[in-house]
């Protein structure tokens, strides 16, 4: 299909509206980045110096609950507080399930247009899913460089009923293979602030959890463009399967970035807003972004993991009690969840909306 390129409102419309995607755009024969999604030169992502960062190293939780417990609860502990990203090994989840998930991604999005459309925001038969193109690209200064399926899960037979096909079976099986890797490590952060969550309580502060698999087209300009814009995620814990491409980059304390490399059979885990808040700023939620590649199609799959829409989120009184005061308000989750998909990505400014008056 010829596309009008130079004509912005046609070209909205056909990758966002119609659902083509930036994949469309690619497929189409596009040779140049359109200028709806040249970033503004203070958001691209500079050439590659190779730095990376201490998430290089990943942690094994085969050691958790063993003689090494001590050791590996501070490795985990240190990187939540300082990163807020680390990377872990013997997690659970089967090598050959991380594999099946790749190639259930791109199986997904290699499908003709108008089997994704199905499932865009305003059509999709489902409320569970919902296909489309950067985040919230009517707002967005320049559109982000990623297609995207949410899979949102409310029990398996309707995960099973409703999700895309090519992908519902293995991303419930990821989802069902981390749930208790996730948890295991939120005790163990939470046992360093001197708090037992209540399995209740755990099971409402994670009770909504979505799978994702995001898809980076290649790109003829990686450096006007930018896969994902400088974010934090609102959630609990996030947990993320990345391909060997690469191009995930999180920011330093002293403002530069580096990246996660890919490590074959390690998950990515990062700290959302919501740990944050809980712990009353120990924790910090890590933001972060993704560079485009001109080597080839990237996929990532992540799992966010979040708070029930009807739950309160605020400083746990033990943590506030030990530090004397609290940094943020209580608030419903539903509130702070309207908040972060109202707003364009901008680094952490999502914060700011539980921030302490």
């Amino acid at each position: 299909m010829a596309v009008n390129y130079e004509d912005q409102t046609i070209l909205f419309d056909f990758v966002v509206k119609q659902g083509n995607g930036v994949k469309g755009l690619i497929d189409s024969g596009m040779s140049c980045v359109p200028q709806p999604f040249v970033q503004p030169p203070s958001e691209r992502i500079a050439t590659l110096n190779g730095q990376t960062c201490e998430a290089a190293q990943p942690i094994d939780l085969s050691q958790l609950d063993g003689p090494h417990h001590k050791e590996v609860a501070k490795q985990i502990v240190e990187a939540a507080e300082t990163l807020g990203f680390f990377q872990v090994v013997n997690h659970g989840v089967s090598i050959e399930l991380l594999e099946l998930l790749k190639t259930s991604a791109h199986e997904f999005f290699a499908q003709p247009p108008e089997k994704k459309a199905i499932y865009l925001k305003e059509v999709s038969p489902s409320k569970l899913v919902k296909y489309g193109t950067s985040f919230v690209p009517e707002k967005e200064k320049a559109i982000e460089w990623k297609d995207y399926v949410s899979m949102l899960y409310t029990n398996d037979h309707e995960a099973l009923q409703h999700w895309p096909q090519p992908c519902r079976e293995v991303a419930l099986a990821f989802l069902k293979s981390s749930m208790q890797m996730v948890k295991r490590v939120v005790e163990v952060l939470m046992e360093d602030v001197g708090v037992r969550l209540e399995e209740e309580r755990m099971n409402s502060l994670m009770g909504t959890k979505m799978v994702n698999m995001n898809y980076y087209p290649t790109c003829p300009s990686p450096e006007l463009t930018i896969g994902v814009g400088r974010h934090s995620d609102m959630g609990m814990l996030t947990v993320l399967l990345q391909d060997g491409i690469g191009g995930l980059y999180v920011r330093l304390d002293n403002g530069d970035w580096a990246e996660i490399p890919p490590l074959n059979g390690a998950l990515v885990i990062n700290v959302g807003d919501t740990l944050q808040i809980l712990s009353n700023g120990k924790y910090k939620s890590a933001e972060h972004r993704v560079r485009t590649t001109n080597i080839g199609s990237r996929v990532s799959v992540p799992i966010f993991t979040a708070p029930n829409p009807s739950e309160k989120i605020g400083p746990l009184p033990q943590v506030v009690k030990r530090d004397g005061v609290a940094r943020y308000k209580e608030l419903l989750f539903q509130d702070y969840m309207n908040n972060f998909f109202s707003q364009p990505h901008d680094g952490k400014k999502s914060l700011d909306f539980a921030r302490a008056d």
